[in-house]
């Protein structure tokens, strides 16, 4: 059954969503525990339902990528081979492009990050979040890459310069990393939950790569319908496709800037698995690993 979803975001919706029905309560209260355990009890089942114990987050991020094998399968075309070590890069690719984008509103043009989560202490110092990092990633061009395997039915093992016609493999609507993260806040400095506290922040989380593939191998160019059109996210023709899965951590920092508004920056290495990515007639697979850079401004209610 084909499912339709009209955005990456309208997915991480749903995600956010289901917070609610996490369990409000850590503990029962037993008719046998001591008044001081009844209290604390009371206290951490009341806290997660506080104002000011959600938070959401948008920000902007770069992705390096480390050289990574991306094995093709085409059995009606005689072709199964292993281009090896392949170099990308994330989009844009200049700050100057970023801005760009910026001042027109484009918002959605570079990398974007979205966080949405929930704390579940008094202390707020633990929550539960659902994460979007709208990655690209685009294969380098003209690079020279060694190339294993059968192509048109012969062996090959040769070096093969991947140009716009030869090899030109993009997720660049994006690489979504769609995640459920636990998430932890240190304090560091500055009067605690005010203006100008200082936070140490960790995450450790997995979830699902929602890519969307544009692709060009050996001159055949993969087709997918417009983005109005079978969207999501389990049809070989769907815009964007669950290919996999990622897992990562994040560590970095948070500042209160006035009130309830606060600023991000982090670092976040991830790793994923690509598998059945469309290519004509036939599927790419690929694993990745990520290295991010997130500067977000987020808003605690």
């Amino acid at each position: 059954m084909t499912l339709s979803i009209a955005s990456p975001l309208r997915a991480v919706a749903l995600c956010a969503a289901s917070l609610f029905l996490l369990p409000a309560s850590f503990a029962q209260t037993s008719a046998t525990a001591p008044a001081a355990s009844t209290a604390t009890e009371k206290k951490v089942d009341r806290a997660p339902r506080e104002e000011g114990n959600w938070y959401a987050s948008w920000g902007y991020s770069r992705q390096h990528y480390a050289p990574s094998d991306i094995h093709v399968s085409q059995p009606g075309l005689g072709n199964d081979f292993t281009v090896r070590q392949v170099a990308a890069s994330d989009f844009p690719a200049s700050v100057e492009h970023s801005l760009r984008s910026l001042t027109q509103l484009n918002w959605t043009d570079p990398q974007e990050n979205v966080r949405v989560g929930k704390f579940m202490n008094p202390e707020k110092t633990f929550a539960i979040e659902v994460s979007l990092d709208h990655s690209k990633y685009n294969t380098n061009g003209n690079q020279v890459a060694q190339v294993t395997g059968v192509i048109n039915g012969q062996p090959v093992n040769t070096p093969m310069v991947l140009d716009a016609q030869t090899f030109d493999y993009a997720l660049h609507n994006g690489l979504n990393h769609i995640m459920v993260n636990a998430v932890w806040l240190h304090h560091l400095a500055g009067p605690e939950q005010k203006t100008g506290h200082l936070q140490a922040i960790s995450r450790v989380g997995a979830g699902i790569l929602l890519p969307h593939a544009e692709n060009t191998i050996l001159g055949r160019t993969n087709q997918v319908g417009p983005k109005s059109e079978k969207i999501c996210c389990t049809g070989r023709d769907d815009w964007w496709q669950i290919n996999g899965w990622t897992a990562g951590v994040e560590v970095g920092l948070r500042y209160r800037v006035y009130n309830s508004l606060y600023m991000e920056l982090t670092q976040k290495f991830a790793y994923g698995v690509l598998n059945r990515v469309p290519v004509y007639q036939g599927s790419a697979d690929q694993s990745i690993w990520m290295s991010e850079q997130v500067l977000s401004v987020g808003y605690l209610f």
